[in-house]
């Protein structure tokens, strides 16, 4: 009989493997296809986007699927803490632009060897090619799962990181849900988000910009009611059905989730050309223009600023002809000009279906699931991490951190459930994890740290050590027993684990007992 169950070989279930090994359970992870860490392998085009380091608050920002119910996990194990991770495993890791975060190796081989191998020398037990049917419960406790060859495994504890439907080839077919659904758990009907949006434009259907990328442009999508949905900001790719490329995967949630809410909904996408310029500056550099040079065609003068395809597309949708000579504008066709540059419209159909899509929306619904432990609040022992929740964050590093944050968090959460279980939880076999990379003998040798851990308090306590310790910070500890008095002072240097002292209240005026 195993600790804990993980369910998964993607980023969550790695993570939550380690976690809980790491935590002193005994852990087998199962994985349906012949190979861990596919997704890990595609990400990042190959090159594995590991984390994002833009500070908590902008990390959440770019979490539009419940962010609010991430916090406790994002806080627990930041991009922060999952780079200190990759780093104690000698991966180099280098900050790209909006933060982005890649290996120095820029091959996402060497994270996804580096993470497997660290789970296969914590001793975590893996069967591949194994898929699982369903999982057992009796009378509100997870108990076991059947294996689809019939076998079945118990344990006290297990983590679903299944994934959702989104990029099946990499074993993400939403096989969790009808698991979940039997321990009565709802699903949010999945819904595609980072993906393509597609358009009916009679410029898309006929492939006049197909192929065409622009650079650093912004993008809005509007109802036909004037209310602006979103704008986000990046690179887009015009394609044979509509549009691509990181700007457009990111206006898709809101495409899909207003798509949601009413079918018939007609939604308008807007394109700002030159974001950084406003369209009454660009007025007066065409006045300016037009003086110095009056015989120049309105179609050279846009091939000056945009590729010539899209120069011609701007005349044409503006109405003005491009071999009309500048000095001959009038201000109702500058004008029109502008608005079509600031306000470039695409019409948008919706999007590409979810086995087109990179992240999937909907799943298990976070209103059944403990934020603070990911464990389902319907099946005691039964934990969830990862994309097979009700949880999505754009590309850019932002949904690999929520799976990395969640599967270390429900993979800890489920081994001290187990252990607190299987014997009473004291200060001195719970507060750190036993085989953790960061609490051997080679990385506590330097600046030892004395921590006060009152009676009751230890697993909160060494925890708080652990994230402070993370973030290089010297602070003082104030932890006081009702009833008593005394404080402990800290310095928590990069790699710093706590010696562990205990004290009850009526010692509290005593030396240190280690």
């Amino acid at each position: 009989m195993y600790d804990v169950i993980v369910i998964g070989g993607g980023p969550a279930g790695l993570m939550a493997a380690i976690s809980a090994r790491e935590y002193g359970a005994r852990v087998m992870l199962i994985e349906k296809g012949n190979r861990l860490g596919r997704k890990l392998a595609i990400s990042g085009g190959g090159r594995c986007n590991v984390t994002n380091a833009k500070p908590l608050p902008e990390l959440m920002e770019n979490i539009p699927g419940n962010a609010k119910f991430l916090y406790s996990a994002l806080s627990q194990f930041s991009n922060q803490d999952i780079m200190h991770f990759f780093e104690q495993l000698g991966i180099g890791l280098k900050e790209e632009d909006r933060g982005r975060v890649f290996p120095v190796s820029n091959d996402a081989k060497t994270v996804v060897k580096a993470v497997v191998d660290r789970m296969y020398s914590l001793g975590v037990e893996v069967l591949l090619d194994t898929p699982v049917s369903r999982i057992l419960a009796k009378d509100g406790q997870f108990s076991g799962i059947r294996l689809a060859r019939g076998q079945t495994l118990t344990a006290s504890a297990a983590v679903i990181a299944t994934g959702g439907c989104s990029v099946p080839q990499t074993g993400s077919t939403g096989d969790a849900y009808a698991w979940a659904k039997s321990v009565g758990h709802h699903i949010v009907d999945p819904y595609p988000t980072e993906v393509p949006l597609r358009s009916d434009e009679p410029w898309i259907v006929s492939r006049k910009l197909q192929g065409l990328s622009l650079y650093g442009i912004e993008i809005s999508i509007w109802t036909g009611k004037g209310k602006r949905l979103t704008t986000e900001s990046g690179d887009l790719l015009f394609t044979h059905f509509g549009l691509s490329g990181p700007a457009a995967l990111r206006c898709s949630h809101y495409v899909s989730t207003a798509k949601r809410r009413d079918p018939n909904i007609d939604l308008q996408a807007t394109i700002d050309l030159l974001p950084t310029t406003t369209q009454d500056e660009w007025l007066q550099s065409l006045q300016d223009d037009r003086a110095r040079h009056p015989r120049r065609a309105m179609g050279t003068e846009l091939e000056l600023a945009f590729p010539e395809r899209l120069a011609a597309y701007i005349a044409d949708v503006a109405r003005v002809p491009r071999d009309l000579q500048l000095a001959h504008l009038t201000r109702v066709q500058m004008n029109k000009l502008g608005q079509t540059i600031k306000r470039c419209p695409v019409h948008v159909t919706g999007t590409l279906p979810l086995e087109k899509a990179t992240v999937t929306g909907g799943g298990v619904s976070v209103k059944e699931i403990d934020p603070k432990t990911m464990q389902s609040k319907l099946c005691r022992g039964l934990f969830f991490a990862g994309e097979v929740m009700d949880v999505h964050a754009h590309t850019g590093g932002y949904n690999i951190t929520v799976a990395f944050s969640t599967g270390r968090l429900a993979g800890k959460s489920a081994a001290f459930q187990v252990r607190s279980a299987q014997a009473p939880v004291s200060a001195d076999t719970t507060a750190a994890p036993t085989h953790s990379p960061r609490h051997n003998g080679a990385l506590c040798e330097s600046k030892p740290l004395d921590l006060l851990v009152l009676h009751g308090c230890s697993i909160f306590t060494a925890e708080l050590a652990r994230v402070l310790a993370v973030r290089r910070v010297s602070v003082s500890v104030l932890l006081v027993q009702p009833g008593a008095t005394a404080h402990g002072r800290a310095r928590l240097g990069a790699h710093d684990w706590p010696r562990r002292f205990i004290a009850a209240p009526n010692r509290l005026s005593s030396r240190w007992h280690e």
